[in-house]
């Protein structure tokens, strides 16, 4: 992505004025400048010099009266399904820009472009071009915390190879840089990432971490290109201070060795003689799935990295405070393997929630996602709490319980869990259900709670359930990913219903449930009374 177009060019410009431009800012470039009517094209050495060259001139620059618009020069061809957004506020939370995002459609890849500017850059790959032209149409020029953003494309590498288009001349269109990994892919933008990397540190050594007129934070900001911040004014007197660092997971884990090795010293020069522990803070929805069955997977990265790790019990947590402290002892070199690992089952986990939750994140109109406390959006770092608000639409209903006896089903005991109430109240119920088996060490870190729902349906319509031959059914499961089945011998109960069983992960049985729920309103509607042909009587003519 050497290549720039410059937009807007005069038609009084020359060669050698956008020449003297490049060289008055220190931009190298390799070729001449191809100069056409109202634009132009040039090849720079590397991504850094065109990265150089759009941040100090798009915009910025006047020739013969007109400010230039520099950009990425993109074949009409690599226009699909890549974009770059800029000018995006620097404090910017991820959730909130990974769900500004998702509005125009599922975001494959979402990546950032470290640039000397103040604002951020990222790369985002959505699944379709359409959703991708639609992005660049809503979010283009909008405001943002008076920001506003600029969005185009970049050249999609997976995209037809570059060729002559059916007119018989290349199109190109400037636009931003590229991004290439998301959130279900692991890599993230390098100021802020999804998870933060959030340790504790003695109050008495914040003054030698940030140094002289904050020179040695500066220093360990640019050095391992990280956002960090230090928590002073949080909890007055307490005996330690958070501290957040946004990077990605290199740049935390260097961040994290840095001030590591800063506190050491410390101790040293103060005589600090007690022990300097590593301490994590991660959110408790995560905690079970590192923990491992039985402990399995802690103890294991206690054995890779030579470290005694402890976890802060769940009593300690409030409804102010989800996160829970990873305590870890051993050598720096130590303690830097074991973040390294912590931190990586903990971004697992997070991707694995968030890969699910955008998979059906319109799953019911209106519903908050994160106002359902599967997902950690509320821990410090990561953007205002919502785990203690209602969902939309859930307001005035709520779920009843009733939980059966135990029964065994093969060779693993299970109990039935019965709810009823407003579909809204009824899904909020289930996605906290999934997600304390996630907290209890049920499943591992990138696998999906399954569970079986029971569905209750009409006798005379779980034919239309099934479908001919089984087509709706297989559909269905196509669509879902969830497994479906409607006994075909059942004896319909009491009121006439039979079971349809439901297995699958969460969204899965989600959409399921909405589905066959939609094909029962179907039926509903087509038996309700046809108004007759000849309609109602006229009525009389007042006079």
């Amino acid at each position: 992505m050497n290549k720039l177009y410059i937009g807007n060019v005069s038609a009084e410009a020359c060669e050698e004025d956008l020449e003297s431009i490049f060289v008055q800012w220190k931009i190298p470039h390799n070729t001449p400048f191809l100069v056409k009517t109202g634009y132009a094209f040039v090849d720079c050495p590397d991504e850094k010099a065109a990265m150089k060259a759009i941040d100090v001139l798009s915009g910025k620059v006047e020739l013969h009266g007109k400010l230039l618009d520099v950009e990425h020069s993109v074949p009409k061809r690599q226009r699909s399904c890549k974009l770059q957004i800029r000018n995006i506020p620097p404090h910017m939370q991820w959730e909130v820009l990974d769900g500004m995002l998702a509005q125009y459609g599922p975001v494959e890849s979402c990546e950032q472009v470290n640039t000397d500017t103040e604002t951020a850059v990222v790369n985002v790959r959505y699944a379709a071009k359409d959703q991708a032209k639609l992005a660049i149409e809503k979010l283009d020029g909008s405001m943002m915390e008076n920001f506003a953003l600029k969005v185009s494309f970049i050249p999609d590498e997976t995209a037809a190879p570059e060729g002559p288009s059916a007119g018989g001349r290349r199109g190109y269109i400037a636009r931003g840089n590229s991004r290439s990994d998301s959130p279900s892919l692991g890599a993230r933008p390098k100021l802020q990432s999804d998870i933060p990397l959030r340790i504790l540190v003695p109050t008495q050594f914040v003054g030698a971490i940030i140094g002289k007129e904050g020179a040695t934070i500066r220093n360990i900001t640019k050095q391992t290109h990280s956002k960090i911040d230090i928590h002073r004014k949080e909890n007055a007197g307490a005996a330690e201070k958070p501290i957040t660092i946004h990077s990605t997971p290199e740049g935390c884990s260097n961040a994290c060795t840095t001030i590591m090795e800063i506190m050491q010293k410390e101790a040293l020069d103060t005589k600090f003689t007690e022990e300097i522990p590593l301490k994590i803070l991660a959110h408790n929805n995560f905690v079970g799935r590192l923990i491992g069955k039985e402990g399995r997977n802690l103890k294991k990265i206690e054995q890779d990295t030579e470290t005694k790790i402890t976890i802060s019990a769940l009593q300690d947590l409030t409804v102010y405070n989800p996160e829970r402290t990873i305590t870890v002892k051993g050598t720096i070199e130590a303690c830097a393997r074991a973040e390294e690992e912590l931190m990586k089952k903990i971004r697992e986990s997070y991707d694995s929630d968030m890969a699910a939750m955008n998979l059906q994140s319109n799953l019911i109109p209106g519903l908050n996602l994160n106002a359902l406390g599967l997902f950690p959006s509320g821990a410090p770092g990561m953007g205002p709490s919502m785990s203690n608000m209602p969902p939309p639409g859930a307001h005035g209903g709520c779920s009843s319980f009733g939980i059966a006896p135990a029964e065994e089903v093969g060779s693993t005991p299970q109990r039935r869990v019965t709810i009823a109430g407003p579909p809204e109240a009824q899904f909020k119920a289930q996605c906290r259900i999934f997600g304390k088996l996630k907290e209890e060490n049920f499943f591992g870190p990138k696998e999906e709670v399954k569970l079986e729902a029971h569905i209750k349906v009409p006798s005379f319509a779980a034919g239309r359930v099934i479908g001919k031959g089984g087509k709706t059914v297989n559909e269905l499961q196509n669509l879902t990913c969830a497994e479906v089945v409607v006994p075909r011998d059942q004896t319909p109960d009491e009121n006439d219903q039979v079971i349809v069983k439901i297995s699958g992960h969460f969204f899965a049985c989600q959409l399921a449930q909405r589905k066959i729920q939609e094909i029962l309103a179907q039926v509903k509607r087509q038996q309700q009374p046809k108004p007759t042909s000849g309609g109602p009587p006229p009525q009389p003519r007042r006079k």
